[in-house]
């Protein structure tokens, strides 16, 4: 029991009542409590109503009940479509007045609830307390399976499809399903070879924001993770990973139909498409599809007439990055294909073929 003004009060539920002489029969905890007071019978009376276990008020369209008269109207809304609570800024409307004062702060950018621990803010309290759960450690939220806890329910519901291995969210173009709407969003952006995710430093842009933050670390001029064997370096940790197994000679990504293995995930991902014959990158423009981003980049040019590969030593350009990597062995008069019979040399593939039918009784490369 406190005393506030001369005036005792006692605690019941976390929620403040006076005592005897301003409370009227509440009933909480075994503990009676009279008031001899009018003006409280209201107020009582809907909080008496909370620990009542009898729902009276029921929906005569679904199974709804409620022990309130105001939160079966409020239900009955949603049967109707009413929205009586409109903004006077916009033309949103709702049929809780609540969640009108909500959408208010929109307009007026308060963001009333406040971190007490660092410097966040939020419109919304039940964004406050999620907010809290990372300063407080709390997860409430655990799966009845595995070890697995969050502090957000929607993380839970989206854990829970890894064990039921539903994948309810699937592309419309090709095959692919996932448990997750955002990276479904992501695998839309492989067939319209869209990349909203761009740098405003240089050209480089990406289909996922994860890539966009990898690559901005390329800007910045500490990389922390050196190899142990050579001089390589990166700002980003997963590249130096894989960086590593250049030198053990590591494979871990292994084709389970053919002997391919790889020291990348994504590389065994396209190597399957050769088994699978999935051809997820399709044209927009004619029925041209292919396995390989990189080959839908290079189809587009033939739309656009686009030669974006320059020669830095002559006027050549192409949309071919192959076709450049061969124009500059005319000015480095580098020629890697040679005759294993004489002493020919050769800038192209195709030209060291021609040669070799000059030598009777050997087979073309």
């Amino acid at each position: 029991m406190l005393k506030i003004a001369g005036v005792s009060i006692v605690i019941v539920k976390k929620k403040f009542f006076f005592t005897e002489k301003n409370l009227k029969a509440h009933i909480c905890n075994d503990q009676l409590y009279n008031c001899n007071k009018d003006n409280y019978k209201t107020g009582l009376t809907i909080h008496k109503k909370k620990f009542d276990n009898e729902k009276r008020f029921k929906c005569n369209v679904c199974d709804y009940c409620s022990n309130r008269m105001d939160h079966l109207k409020i239900h009955m809304y949603k049967h109707t479509g009413e929205k009586p609570y409109k903004c006077n800024k916009c033309d949103c409307c709702f049929y809780r007045m609540d969640q009108l004062k909500i959408h208010i702060h929109k307009h007026t950018g308060e963001k009333q609830f406040k971190c007490n621990i660092c410097d966040y803010s939020t419109m919304y309290m039940s964004s406050l307390k999620i907010h809290l759960r990372k300063h407080t450690g709390e997860k409430p939220f655990k799966c009845n399976i595995c070890d697995y806890c969050s502090t957000r329910a929607y993380q839970l519901n989206l854990h829970m499809h890894k064990h039921t291995g539903e994948k309810p969210y699937k592309c419309n173009v090709c095959d692919y399903s996932t448990h997750r709407i955002d990276q479904l969003k992501i695998h839309m952006h492989k067939h319209s070879a869209e990349k909203p995710f761009k740098c405003n430093i240089c050209d480089y842009c990406s289909t996922r924001m994860s890539n966009l933050k990898a690559h901005m670390r390329r800007h910045t001029v500490e990389k922390s993770f050196k190899c142990s064997i050579c001089d390589y370096c990166s700002n980003v940790i997963d590249q130096l990973k894989m960086h590593m197994r250049k030198h053990s000679d590591e494979k871990p990504f292994k084709c389970n139909i053919c002997h391919y293995c790889s020291n990348r995930k994504d590389q065994l991902k396209m190597h399957m498409r050769k088994h699978t014959g999935d051809k997820p990158f399709k044209c927009n423009m004619c029925d041209y599809c292919c396995t390989y981003l990189y080959s839908i980049k290079m189809h587009m040019h033939k739309h656009s007439g686009e030669k974006p590969l320059k020669c830095n030593i002559c006027d050549y350009f192409t949309n071919r990055k192959d076709q450049l990597k061969r124009h500059m062995r005319k000015h480095t008069d580098e020629k890697p294909f040679k005759c294993n019979i004489c002493d020919y040399y050769s800038f192209y593939k195709s030209s060291l073929k021609s040669h070799m039918r000059c030598h009777p009784g050997e087979k073309s490369i």
